[in-house]
């Protein structure tokens, strides 16, 4: 609609909003009114129209089986768009159109903003199953005509009210007519299932909704209040109310054709299931963040007990391993601690890598500078567990063997995510240093260092990737990881 809009007419970026408004609105106007709407803006020059959104209803059949978004028509093709648009009123006079064999009744509605009229909307009724209307079609016709006026009044929708069409209850899902008063004069089925899911034993009909809402649900005191103005449809506004163990969600819309309040359309929708639903994976999201709470407690519980054990040692050999299983260990514990404060089993690794940089940092023999370059994005927990690990022995390897006691020097951590899904996006990681460089005959696949044995592990292993040390050049090593960026089934 942007592009259409800004393409062949003279609407501006307000009027261009109040459209966007509109449509997220019409969708209920539509099934009220068991008709196709389709938006008509006249054109830059003021020779043709411009159709920029069409809606077709969930309630009854459809009058175009083709899309018309995008189509022009020229003045004077359809003369009820042009009364709309040039006499500002709706417009209902003619003869039904037969569009491949079925009757179409067509009305034009003007949309006004501010005193101007900006487009046309045209309805479309399906005359092929016309019968005689139940009470239902009929509050829903009487419901549709009044939204009808209100947006020739240009009162309808009403502004800073952005609907969300998929969380918001439609027609279909239950509907209350009020009068000015807030008494309900007609409720549909659904609307009289949800409310006796609420408590409610008699019918609703002949009661004043805001008070019998307030009275099923078990809240008291200034909320009873907002709830019996919101419920009686004073205001545009949304909630949920909760009686009995049931959840329904309430919209109430004043209607105003003419200017002055004749009462309001509550539309509603039982959503205890949804609910219900939503506390359970609510639950289980807080317990898995608990779970991964305490398992970073005991991971830091072990690497304490390590290194008390460490201090005793007397032997430099084994202080140094029980100090290398600490740091193995806190990598991990690192990642437990990422897991327990998010909403689902994925991370942002960037901030992993850098707690596990400065981590294996402390143990620098000079002033060898660590950093990071790139980014490895979100990762998921079956990733980014054994990722994290692979990084502290690559960098501890480096770190322990690159440099001498005191000598200065760099190594940088560098990621480059590949592929834009999760299914064939891959992760390359390269740590580079300027240090001693490998020894004469060394190779990476064969080396019995224990930390590289980890790393062939869980690279190749685990993350299903490949790892590879060379000599870098002029001085140094580099280690290189290519590794899919989602775990591997």
């Amino acid at each position: 609609m942007n592009d259409l809009v800004r393409q062949h007419t003279a609407l501006s970026e307000t009027d261009l909003e109040w459209l966007h408004l509109l449509v997220s609105e019409w969708q209920l106007l539509s099934d009220l009114s068991f008709a196709d709407l389709v938006l008509w803006v006249p054109t830059l020059d003021g020779t043709r129209y411009v159709s920029v959104a069409q809606m077709r209803p969930n309630t009854g059949p459809t009058s175009y089986q083709d899309d018309m978004v995008g189509h022009l028509v020229p003045r004077g093709r359809r003369p009820l768009l042009d009364a709309a648009l040039d006499e500002g009123r709706i417009v209902r006079e003619g003869d039904p159109e037969w569009r491949e064999e079925v009757p179409v009744r067509v009305e034009s509605i003007p949309v006004r903003r501010e005193g101007r009229v900006l487009g046309v909307i045209a309805r479309n009724t399906n005359l092929l199953t016309v019968r005689t209307p139940s009470r239902l079609e009929l509050t829903y016709l009487q419901s549709a005509s009044d939204l009808a006026q209100m947006i020739a009044a240009g009162s309808f929708p009403f502004p800073g009210q952005q609907v969300d069409m998929d969380a918001s209850p439609r027609a279909g899902d239950g509907l209350m007519r009020l009068d000015a008063d807030g008494v309900v004069t007609y409720a549909s089925p659904n609307a009289l299932s949800a409310y006796h899911r609420l408590g409610l034993a008699a019918d609703l009909v002949g009661q004043h909704l805001g008070t019998t809402t307030a009275e099923l649900a078990p809240t008291r005191g200034p909320v009873d209040e907002a709830i019996v103005k919101l419920a009686s449809g004073w205001a545009p506004r949304e909630t949920e109310v909760e009686g009995n163990g049931g959840v329904i969600q309430l919209r109430a819309i004043p209607l105003k054709p003419k200017g002055t309040r004749i009462g309001s359309l509550v539309l509603c929708r039982d959503v205890t299931e949804l609910r219900r639903r939503e506390r359970e994976l609510i639950t289980k999201d807080a317990t898995i963040r608990e779970i991964h709470h305490r398992v970073k407690n005991n991971l830091q519980t072990v690497a304490a007990l390590l290194r008390l054990q460490a201090r005793r040692m007397d032997s430099e050999g084994g202080r140094e391993a029980l100090n290398e299983a600490v740091r193995r260990v806190g990598s991990i514990a690192i990642v437990h601690e990422t897991l327990s404060q998010n909403l689902d089993e994925r991370v942002e690794f960037d901030e992993i890598a850098d707690r596990v940089i400065a981590m294996v940092a402390e143990i620098s023999p000079g002033k060898v500078e660590c950093r990071r370059t790139g980014r490895f994005g979100i990762l998921d927990a079956e990733v980014a567990t054994p990722l994290s690990m692979v990084l502290t022995e690559i960098l501890q390897n480096a770190l322990e063997h690159a440099f001498t006691q005191g000598e200065g020097g760099r190594v940088e951590v560098s990621a480059l995510r590949t592929g834009s899904g999760r299914a064939d996006g891959r992760l390359l990681i390269t740590v580079l240093d300027d240090g001693s460089g490998l020894p004469e005959g060394f190779d990476p696949q064969r080396a019995g260092n224990l930390g590289l044995q980890i790393v062939r592990t869980l690279v190749e292993g685990e993350l299903g990737g490949t790892f590879d040390m060379l000599r870098a050049e002029p001085r140094g090593t580099k280690v290189v990881l290519d590794i899919p960026a989602s775990p591997q089934k």
